[in-house]
């Protein structure tokens, strides 16, 4: 049985590649030119009730059908469409002649049930067949994609054939070649989907006789026209397992077609694909139109003169390459030479952009869902939040009632493993009262919000559920802090009693620092939110506070006798408490934690036995909040590269204190006391030992910005006390000098004074 003739009886069988502008559009010729009484499509027979849709106004591609287990709704499958997709083309003919359509394959609630069992039975064979490679490689092509363009997609004067139906018999021909070499190709489950294929092929025939149309992957074509029984059918389906399945519609994009693994298509350009198969004529010359236009948004100059040459040019080489007409390796060639000047860097901006494309499909609210995407969906209305394809960046002032409650969904749906949104680093003020967020819709969302479905029915009732369920398993003390920090950024006050319960009792429990450590910047970002948020964290400081008690009176011990791996993770742990520190004594209105963290630092600094990256790091701490006199800091680092100390040792507290972390440059640049001991100690290493800092000491100097290294070099080349001035209280060092230079000092009260007043234009002017 073949692509039917005029002088054969049968099904009409075309055999397509299920994402191509060229198969898409034989397809919709062969329709029209057979006029099949019947139309069944590669896809699972639950989502016949969801076909009508297709016909929607407001179902616009690419969508997909979705189906997951309802008892295990992360195990779920889809079956994508693009315009240009054969089977959208098809189910939409079928349905705008009023043509009954249906879906023919393995139902969903055996697919998904055979799904594991068929990736590791693939994994064993190792042996899958590329079908349109072998015939590429046949024909004497190098590139899959390149062949199946020149003989299917370019097919034809401007997308007509003279012949609809010759290509899919030519293609059945070669399919029928390689499935008598190959077998099943190294896809085993492939029998039985064929043998369901085949029943179903058959009741269609009872019913509507051979007048029936099947638009199927191309490699399933000879498994369809072969002679089996019924019987011999039925065994291969006798006892394969299934589950229970839901089946919807749900947008798709361009980006997931384009991904060779998980739920993509595997298909390199989906943009492009979409365009041949839209255009209706001179599809060259309207692709370069969009690349110029595409560029000059992105303030890069592209004359007309430049399209007129880039469409010359990708003519040319499509004659010189003897292709039959221009495919996208031309095309992308021309704007290469022509519009990018030979640079791949805008080149790739049009490939993300058009190549690939960004587009989002939609999906009528009258498509099944679960009642979590419902008020998902709701929210995203009123909130004005609409998801999109392309990731971009959004800043939320927390001030603002719109605002906050856009960051109260985004972080309910992250405690449900919903990552639409992604925090990031603010690029403007860095208060408590404004975030910004990375956000980028994909979708496997969906998925996800079918999995969270099982806690609630709103965003709101689910995230609260599942915060309350996951508080008494927890596994570690700072992931109880964290789960607490997101249940007051979203909002979730009825679930706080239960978790700060569960955090009370995992830190009275929790005796080890390094994991108190780890779980009190959490809660001082938690206590931070309090006014901006109108969240009660009286409860939240307690533990935090009593947390941070327990830090200054353990860490001392814990740093000492520590080897180099955990002195650097001390290190980092160091850096995260005294920043958590600072929150907290705002957030409690009480210098106390403050005043005993400053203790235990100064008994790190001092303690010999401690490492001498945490040493020097707590002294830096020191430094910088003003707790050190005046020549302490000099009198610290003299006794760290005093000549009894090891010099890897001397340079693990350089480290420390100067690192580029902490900008540790700008302070040997503005106080050359502390640049002159390191100078001293440096220089004063004994060549037997140097080899040995010399790595240490790149990392830490190395890192610095390039302005910082070139006048630390100025000075050291200007030698010991040059650059001093005198100043107050006969310091003859400037920077952090023990006297005050009043002369320097005043030099910028003018500035000052224009700057924060007294007030009238006249005052600023004199003031000048």
């Amino acid at each position: 049985m073949t692509p039917r003739d005029p002088g054969h009886d049968g099904p009409l069988l075309l055999g397509v590649r299920h994402h191509g502008p060229g198969s898409a559009r034989a397809v919709g010729a062969a329709l029209e030119a057979a006029r099949p009484r019947a139309v069944l499509v590669e896809g699972p027979p639950e989502g016949d009730a969801l076909l009508p849709l297709a016909a929607d106004d407001r179902m616009k591609p690419p969508v997909a059908l979705l189906a997951h287990a309802v008892d295990d709704p992360g195990s779920a499958s889809f079956w994508p469409m693009a315009d240009f997709s054969p089977e959208w083309v098809a189910i939409r003919w079928a349905l705008a002649h009023d043509v009954p359509v249906r879906f023919v394959d393995l139902p969903a609630a055996n697919s998904l049930a055979l799904a594991e069992h068929a990736a590791k039975e693939q994994g064993q064979a190792g042996r899958a067949v590329d079908p349109i490679g072998i015939l590429a490689a046949t024909a004497g092509y190098d590139d899959p994609e390149r062949w199946w363009e020149d003989v299917v997609e370019h097919r034809g004067a401007d997308g007509r054939t003279a012949d609809p139906l010759a290509s899919f018999a030519a293609l059945a021909e070669a399919m029928t070649a390689l499935r008598e070499a190959h077998g099943d190709g190294g896809h085993p489950q492939d029998a039985v989907r064929e043998a369901c294929m085949r029943l179903q092929l058959r009741s269609a025939r009872r019913e509507f006789g051979d007048d029936v149309a099947v638009v199927c992957g191309a490699w399933h074509v000879p498994a369809l026209a072969a002679r089996t029984t019924v019987a011999a059918d039925r065994a291969l389906l006798k006892g394969i397992p299934k589950v229970r399945t839901e089946l919807t519609w749900v947008p798709w994009t361009h980006r997931r077609l384009a991904r060779h693994s998980g739920y993509g298509a595997g298909i390199e350009s989906p943009g492009w694909y979409g365009h041949v198969f839209a255009a209706q004529d001179r599809p060259v010359e309207r692709w370069m139109t969009k690349v110029a236009g595409l560029l000059r948004e992105e303030d890069r100059p592209v004359s007309s003169a430049d399209v007129i040459e880039a469409v010359r040019l990708a003519g040319t080489l499509a004659a010189l390459r003897d292709r039959p007409a221009v495919g996208l390796t031309e095309a992308t060639d021309a704007v290469r030479a022509v519009m990018c000047e030979g640079s791949d860097v805008p080149l790739d901006l049009v490939r993300d952009r058009l190549v690939v494309g960004e587009i989002l499909g939609e999906v009528p609210d009258s498509a099944p869902a679960v009642p979590l995407q419902r008020d998902l969906d709701g929210q995203q209305r009123s909130l004005r939040l609409r998801p999109e394809a392309r990731e971009r960046e959004v800043d939320l002032d927390l001030r603002k009632e719109t605002d906050a409650a856009r960051s109260r969904l985004l972080h309910r749906l992250r405690l449900l493993g919903v990552d639409w949104g992604v925090p990031v680093a603010g690029r403007g003020s860095t208060g408590t009262f404004r975030e910004s967020w990375r956000l980028r819709w994909e979708p496997e969302l969906f998925v996800r919000i079918a999995e969270a479905g099982v806690w609630g029915t709103t965003v709101l009732g689910a995230a609260t559920a599942k915060a309350e369920a996951d508080a008494p398993s927890v596994p570690s003390l700072a992931g109880v802090t964290a789960l607490a920090e997101r249940c007051l950024l979203g909002g979730l006050s009825d679930v706080l009693p239960v978790v700060m319960r569960a955090l009370a009792d995992r830190a009275a429990l929790d005796a080890d620092v390094g994991h108190l450590a780890d779980a009190l910047p959490a809660l001082a970002r938690s206590l931070r939110y309090g006014d901006v948020r109108s969240t009660d964290g009286a409860a939240l400081g307690e533990v935090a506070v009593g947390i941070a008690e327990r830090v200054c009176i353990g860490l001392p011990p814990a740093c000492t006798g520590v080897d180099a791996d955990a002195a650097a993770e001390m290190h980092g742990r160091l850096d995260g408490v005294h920043t958590a520190i600072g929150l907290l004594t705002g957030a409690v209105g009480s210098e106390g934690p403050a005043d005993r963290w400053a203790d235990t630092l100064r008994r790190l600094a001092a303690r010999d036995a401690v490492a001498g990256v945490i040493r020097g790091r707590a002294t830096r701490l020191l430094l910088d909040d003003g707790r050190l006199p005046g020549g302490e800091p000099a009198r610290l680092m003299g006794l760290a590269l005093s000549p009894g100390t090891p010099p890897a040792e001397a340079a693990a507290w350089i480290e420390g204190f100067v690192g580029a972390a902490s900008g540790g440059g700008m302070l040997l640049v503005h106080d050359e006391r502390l640049l002159g001991l390191v100078d001293g100690w440096l220089t004063g290493i004994p060549a037997g030992e140097f080899t040995g800092v010399l790595p240490l000491l790149r990392r830490t100097f190395s890192a610095y910005e390039p302005g910082v290294r070139r006048a630390l070099g100025d000075l050291v080349r200007r030698g010991p006390g040059a650059g001093t001035a005198g100043g107050a209280g006969g310091s003859t060092v400037r920077g952090f000098g023990e006297g005050l230079d009043e002369e320097r000092a005043d030099a910028v009260v003018p500035v000052l004074r224009l700057l924060l007043g007294p007030g009238t234009p006249a005052d600023r002017a004199g003031a000048v």
